[in-house]
């Protein structure tokens, strides 16, 4: 799955996943975070929220829902993203294929599977 250094890194196994998927994706809400790492969405809740607290991430309501993006004001956050970016790199094929690869568009209305 992720590497277990990371963990250790972010302090949590959900805050590296968050990082990661946010990385990868730009933008994203706990559930959805949650779903693709099958985690508790709380857990990923409290690791975004603890982020945005301390100034690397930043939200905005989009309906109902916190959606949670980079700080663009941060320079830690350019930094760690230039970090995070190298890490996907490394990511094995299999992995990156089942955590980062979803379909981030609807499809159209009456297309074929």
């Amino acid at each position: 799955m992720i590497n277990p250094l990371l963990a250790a890194l972010f302090g949590s196994q959900s805050a590296a996943q968050a990082l990661l998927f946010l990385q990868n994706y730009g933008e994203g809400h706990a559930r959805r975070i949650a779903a693709t790492f099958d985690v508790p969405h709380m857990a990923i809740q409290r690791q975004l929220r603890r982020l945005e607290d301390a100034g690397l991430l930043v939200s905005r309501k989009l309906g109902n829902t916190r959606v949670f993006a980079w700080n663009p004001r941060s320079a830690v956050a350019r930094d760690l993203r230039t970090f995070l970016e190298a890490e996907l790199g490394r990511t094995p094929p299999d992995v990156a294929e089942a955590y980062f690869r979803q379909r981030q568009r609807p499809r159209r209305t009456g297309k074929p599977l």
